[in-house]
């Protein structure tokens, strides 16, 4: 008897060979109808998401399915990814685009609508198929999302099986699709990327974030505040590359706490309050996963603190940097914590040591003006991505003001155990084969010429 599984399968690969033959134009249309679904249904998914799983802001969901259906579709439209998509006349050499398959997407309970959009996005745009396989926690508002997407598919004339989903998620079916799939993009939590990447099958996974964002002397600390904040505040802390530690000079430290105190932080030194959020917020040592996505005065209340009604983000100061605090980790919520440097190569050091306590290879920040330290930054860190001068969270993943791939699956290289350090894109889920013409009149070099 066929499992549940061999069955999403046997229609998956029976749609991808429909689509197989498609040129660039309907290709995109597909993509295209697949973003625009998410777009239109922005407040209906948002709604559905926060319901569901308890986690993040509604208004940043919304914000969220708007900004990433957007960025991600302009990002895609011009881009060749059907027959030869690249000529390279002086290397004598051509490039052609072919479909790798059935992709398999985990995605996350963190990120249940913008996820499976954005890797059906890829898929799609590869002419493979896709199965999401989602967190059991948020299976309603995914599947859904799913639903709306094949929706258009159909509309379109195009086979609504290029995009399923497993209605009732277990571990052993996820794990039998991984193992099934010609691909695995996995997007949560560091045991399902583990998993993704035992499965024997072409992985791409993510690392933990733990987002060092460093405040330069030269900078308007107005403006790193109102835009360190808008990082850490958005969805409740949930994403992945928001902002975690505050790293400001010493000597204004305590006036910059105060901006951003006006900016709407509560910055707590006191260290018998911090130590209640501490014990809230990693009992065991381990991070509080039912307060994931909760408000500040939610944790305040669980903690036995009180904070300012008006509070976006806390700010805690922690006992030290890296494995001196389990503050210096990855936080899941609108708090943060900060530290003070003397010397900007002192700010650097603070940050590696906190990136390698957790989150090295994902993401750092700077707010500097001075482009020697943001290059001094970015060739020190052990980071993918360094986001200069706007806010992280919102940024890292790709925008209209950067050059990264807009994307909610962020590579964090070998030292978060990842494939890629870059942000995933549909190039990865495409096969490339070259095509190399003999050069008949090159002109081949003499020993004395190669060797000096």
């Amino acid at each position: 008897m066929e499992s549940k599984i061999e069955d999403l399968l046997d229609k998956s690969k029976k749609a991808q060979k429909e689509i197989a033959g498609y040129d660039q134009k309907k290709i995109d249309a597909l993509v295209c109808a697949i973003g625009h679904t998410v777009y239109e249904h922005a407040e209906e998914f948002a709604r559905e998401a926060v319901e569901e799983t308890g986690m993040g802001v509604y208004a940043d969901k919304v914000a969220k399915c708007k900004g990433k259906s957007q960025t991600i579709w302009q990002s895609l439209k011009n881009k060749k990814s059907v027959g030869i998509i690249k000529e390279e006349p002086e290397h004598g050499l051509l490039y052609v685009a072919k479909p790798k398959g059935v992709i398999a997407a985990i995605t996350p309970t963190t990120n249940p609508v913008v996820t499976p959009m954005c890797n059906a996005m890829f898929a799609l745009k590869g002419r493979n198929s896709i199965i999401v396989a989602p967190h059991p926690r948020s299976k309603k508002s995914s599947a859904h999302t799913v639903a709306m997407m094949r929706k258009e598919l159909k509309k379109l004339g195009a086979p609504e099986d290029l995009i399923q989903i497993i209605e009732e998620p277990t571990m052993d079916l996820t794990q039998e699709l991984m193992q099934k799939a010609d691909v695995v993009v996995a997007t949560g939590g560091m045991g399902l990327v583990h998993a993704a990447y035992a499965s024997g099958k072409p992985a791409y996974g993510v690392g933990a974030g733990n987002v060092q964002a460093i405040i330069d002397r030269d900078y308007d600390y107005d403006k790193a505040a109102a835009d360190i904040i808008a990082g850490r505040k958005f969805d409740n802390g949930i994403i992945c590359s928001g902002e975690q530690c505050i790293i400001a000079p010493r000597e204004d430290h305590a006036d910059i706490m105060k901006i951003f105190e006006k900016h709407g932080a509560c910055y707590i030194d006191d260290a018998v309050k911090v130590d209640k959020f501490r014990k809230v917020m990693y009992p065991g040592g381990t991070i509080n996963s039912g307060l994931v996505g909760k408000s500040v005065q939610h944790i305040a209340e669980a903690a036995g603190v009180q904070v300012p009604a008006s509070s976006k983000v806390i700010i805690l100061k922690p006992q030290g940097a890296g494995r001196t605090d389990l503050l210096c980790k990855e936080k899941m919520f609108p708090i943060m914590i900060t530290l003070s440097y003397d010397t900007f190569e002192e700010a650097v050091e603070l940050a590696k040591t906190n990136l390698h306590y957790e989150g090295a290879g994902h993401t750092a920040a700077i707010h500097s003006n001075d482009d020697k330290h943001i290059r001094y930054a970015g060739s020190r860190l052990p980071i993918s991505r360094l986001v200069v001068n706007q806010p992280s969270s919102t940024g890292a993943g790709g925008s209209f003001h950067n050059g990264f791939n807009p994307t909610t699956t962020l590579g964090c290289g070998s030292w978060g155990n990842n494939s890629i350090s870059e942000n995933l894109s549909y190039k990865h889920l495409i096969n490339v084969s070259r095509i190399g013409y003999y050069m008949r009149n090159v002109q081949v070099p003499t020993d004395k010429e190669i060797w000096g």
